[in-house]
């Protein structure tokens, strides 16, 4: 699922929520009952969409404004465009999120794991029109907070999660912590029942839309990052570092998007983790290219605290800190880089030979600046 805007990170949340933009946690599973849902029309007339509704307990549902023509066909990889609204059970019915203020329609591939499963099921009774609201019981909204924190980020410009290397959200999704918005905060504590208010704009079929990597399945994101790594690699060699960095950076979502379902250190889950350091650590290299010397500090920090063996990282690492004058952590580094590989002995004496001249030349351009003082 995601949001259409120009910037779009493919992610998911944890067994993940496909979002374009893009978390990491985990896939809730919920039991099916055979409890009816209910679905009724403002003129009190039965319909088709009632059928497609049975067999999903704790939901209702009432049309506020008729759709036109048939049902649309709705197939896994069929992308829905759509608005919604979701408020609390309360007297006010106090509105948490809208995406007609926010001015941003959604958009949701069908069978790609999105983590409000309902909502699959529930535009999936909709005609292209239609407005319609759904009651939804909790066992169809425990996992909202979570899917509504990244739809918040998205709108407010942000990444709606830490993709980085070292990120583990399966932990982290079972554990409480804050959200960022104290009413998801609650919500999050005490999960209760919701509405939810859809208007399904658009139904594309899978041979009707280019899919972008965030709407691929497992199988696809990972024939796909071979390609982008190697246009990844091309672009770098043309100079082209910013461009290069986004296919890393899509690489690196597409693995993360299947490894947070294998366990963690296990086989599967290790091969996958190798292949996004790999990315990784060229995402920095192009970083490094591009004078961002604190951001390629902090994603190899990242990877050294989780794994301490890579030389690559110790080696970009000491060069960023290099050229922030650094002296001290840029030598421990540049030590750590021969110990790992002493192979390494002439790449390191150029660096350190690189270090002593930006100290010089520090040490002149702070005369200069505190000579002007007094």
């Amino acid at each position: 699922m995601r949001l259409r805007r120009s910037h779009r990170i493919a992610v998911r949340l944890g067994p993940l929520i496909s979002l374009s933009l893009s978390n990491p946690t985990g896939t809730a599973v919920f039991s099916q009952h055979r409890v009816s849902a209910r679905c009724v029309r403002t003129d009190g007339r039965a319909t088709m969409e009632d059928a497609l509704l049975l067999g999903v307990e704790g939901v209702k549902k009432t049309i506020l404004h008729g759709g036109t023509s048939e049902l649309p066909k709705f197939i896994t990889g069929t992308k829905v465009t759509f608005h919604f609204r979701t408020q609390l059970c309360n007297d006010e019915r106090t509105v948490l999120d809208d995406s007609k203020k926010v001015g941003i329609p959604m958009e949701l591939v069908i069978g790609n794991m999105f983590k409000m499963e309902v909502w699959e099921t529930l535009l999936s009774s909709m005609r292209i029109g239609e407005v319609a609201e759904f009651w939804c019981d909790i066992i169809h909204t425990g996992m909202y907070p979570i899917v509504a924190k990244s739809l918040r980020r998205i709108a407010e410009g942000k990444d709606p999660v830490d993709w980085h290397i070292h990120t583990c959200g399966i932990a982290n999704m079972f554990a409480y912590h804050t959200l960022g918005y104290e009413d998801l905060d609650e919500l999050q504590k005490e999960p209760q029942p919701l509405y939810f208010v859809l208007e399904l704009l658009k139904v594309e079929q899978p041979s009707e839309y280019n899919r972008e990597s965030w709407a691929l399945n497992d199988e696809e994101r990972l024939k796909a990052v071979p390609v982008l790594h190697g246009q990844g690699n091309k672009l770098y060699k043309m100079g082209r570092y910013e461009e290069a960095t986004l296919k890393y950076k899509e690489a690196i979502i597409c693995i993360k998007n299947v490894q947070t379902k294998e366990k963690s250190w296990e086989a599967p889950w290790l091969k996958l983790e190798k292949m996004a350091l790999t990315l990784t650590l060229n995402y920095c290299q192009c970083l490094l290219r591009m004078e961002e010397y604190y951001e390629v500090i902090e994603h190899t920090s990242d990877i050294i605290n989780q794994h301490p063996g890579v030389m690559k990282a110790f080696y970009l690492r000491g060069k960023a800190h290099v050229e922030v004058w650094n002296e001290e952590e840029a030598k421990r580094d540049f030590e750590k880089v021969l110990e790992l590989d002493p192979g390494m002995k002439k790449a390191v004496r150029k660096e350190l030979a690189v270090l002593n001249m930006r100290m010089e030349e520090k040490k002149e351009e702070d005369k200069l600046k505190y000579k002007g003082m007094f």
